[in-house]
C-alpha cells in the first residue's frame, strides 16, 4: 500500500478524527510521578529527562524526515511522518510534510487534506498556507467548471492569508498575480491587483517584479511598456536576459536581440548563456549564421552547468543553421546528434524528417 494515505483514507479521518491515543509507556509516563518531598534530587532530575525523552525523540523524527525528503527519500520520509501523533507540537510540521510528498506524486487531493491539517494545527505558517492554495489551484486545473469556482475562492484566501503572514513570500504573490489574471472579476480577477502585487514584488526582488510586469502588460498588450519593464528586470539582474531575447523573438526582432547579446559578450567573452543565445537566436532568425555557428561550436566544447542549455540543444540549433544553409547532410548529423542525447527533442525530430526527404 502506498506510504501516502488514501484520499478516501484521510478524509475519513478528517471527518471523524479522534484524538490517538499515545503508546503504552507513553501513558505510563503521563501518570506516573513522585511527591517531590519524597524523590532525591538526582531522581527527580532523572524522572524529568525521561518525561522530556518522547518529545525529542519526536522532534529528532521530523528532523529526520525531512532530511530524507531533501534528500530523495520522500518514501522514507512519509513513513516516520505519518507516525507523528496529533498531539505532538511537530505535528503541523509532519503534515506539511506528507503534503509536499502526495504533492511530488501528483496526489493533489490528499496533499490539500494533509495541507489543511498543517493550517488547522498551526495557522501563523505561510509556508503551509502557500502550498495549500498550491495544491488547490493544481486540482482546480483539471476540474470541471462547478469545481473550479467552489475552489478558486478558497485558493485565493490561502495565497493572501500567506502573504498576510510573511509579507516578504514572494511564491504566494506569484501565485495571487496569475489569479488575479486569469479569475473573472466577480471572483476577484483585476488587472489592476496584478500590477500592485507585482510592484510589491520589486521592492522584495526587482529582477522578478520587473519581469511580472513584463508579463502582465504583454498579456495586455502593451508591447512597449512590457519591453521596459523587461529591460528593466536585465538590469537589475542579467541571469534572466534569455526572457528578454525571448521576447524580442516572438515580438520578430532578432536584431534586438542581437545588439543585447552584443552587449553582454563584450562585457564577458565566456558568458557560456550568451553564447548559446546567439547561437539559437541565429538559428531561429536565420541571420548571422557564420557567428551563430561559431558560438554553438564553443558552447559544445564546454561542459554546461546545471539549468544550463544542454549540449542537444546546442545540435538542434547547429542543425537548424546547416538546414537554412541547404546542407541538408549537415543539418542531419547534428539533428541526429541531439536525438542521441534528447530522444524527447520534438523540434529535432521534425528536422531530421525535413532533411531526410
Amino acid at each position: 500500500m502506498d506510504i501516502v494515505r488514501s484520499h478516501h483514507s484521510i478524509r475519513h479521518l478528517k471527518r471523524s478524527r479522534v484524538k490517538r491515543h499515545p503508546s503504552s509507556e507513553h501513558k505510563f509516563w503521563n501518570n506516573f510521578s513522585i511527591p517531590s518531598g519524597l524523590a532525591p534530587p538526582r531522581m527527580r532530575s532523572l524522572l524529568i529527562l525521561l518525561l522530556a525523552l518522547p518529545l525529542c525523540l519526536s522532534g529528532q523524527t521530523v528532523q529526520k524526515a525531512k532530511a530524507l525528503y531533501e534528500n530523495g527519500k520522500p518514501d522514507e520520509a512519509a513513513k516516520l511522518l505519518d507516525a507523528i501523533d496529533d498531539d505532538h507540537k511537530e505535528y503541523a510540521e509532519a503534515q506539511y510534510y506528507l503534503g509536499r510528498i502526495a504533492f511530488d506524486k501528483k496526489q493533489y487531493d490528499d496533499a490539500a487534506d494533509y495541507f489543511e491539517e498543517a493550517t488547522e494545527a498551526n495557522d501563523k505558517n505561510a509556508l503551509y498556507f502557500e502550498f495549500l492554495g498550491n495544491a488547490y489551484g493544481t486540482i482546480a486545473r483539471d476540474a470541471n467548471v462547478v469545481r473550479q469556482g467552489f475552489l478558486a475562492p478558497k485558493m485565493k484566501a490561502a495565497w493572501e492569508k500567506a502573504v498576510e503572514l510573511d509579507p516578504k513570500n514572494i511564491g504566494a504573490r506569484l501565485s495571487l498575480i496569475q489569479y488575479y489574471l486569469q479569475a473573472p472579476g466577480f471572483m476577484g480577477g483585476s488587472v489592476d491587483k496584478a500590477i500592485e502585487t507585482a510592484k510589491q514584488i520589486v521592492k522584495l526582488d526587482a529582477a522578478q517584479g520587473h519581469r511580472q510586469l513584463g508579463v502582465i502588460y504583454e498579456n495586455q498588450k502593451k508591447i512597449a511598456d512590457a519591453e521596459k519593464e523587461y529591460q528593466a528586470m536585465v538590469a537589475a539582474d542579467v541571469k534572466y536576459q534569455s526572457v528578454l531575447i525571448n521576447f524580442y523573438m516572438l515580438q520578430s526582432q532578432p536584431d534586438k536581440a542581437f545588439a543585447l547579446l552584443e552587449q553582454q559578450l563584450q562585457k564577458n567573452p565566456e558568458d557560456m548563456m550568451s553564447v548559446y543565445q546567439f547561437g539559437k537566436v541565429a538559428a531561429i532568425s536565420g541571420k548571422q549564421l557564420d557567428r551563430g555557428e561559431q558560438y554553438l561550436k564553443k558552447y559544445l566544447a564546454y561542459t554546461p552547468k546545471q539549468n544550463e542549455p544542454s549540449h542537444a540543444g546546442a545540435y538542434l540549433r547547429t542543425g537548424m543553421i546547416y538546414e537554412k544553409r541547404g546542407n541538408k547532410a549537415e543539418a542531419k548529423k547534428n539533428y541526429q546528434s541531439a536525438l542521441k542525447l534528447d530522444k524527447s527533442l520534438k523540434e529535432a525530430e521534425d528536422g531530421l524528417s525535413r532533411v531526410s526527404k
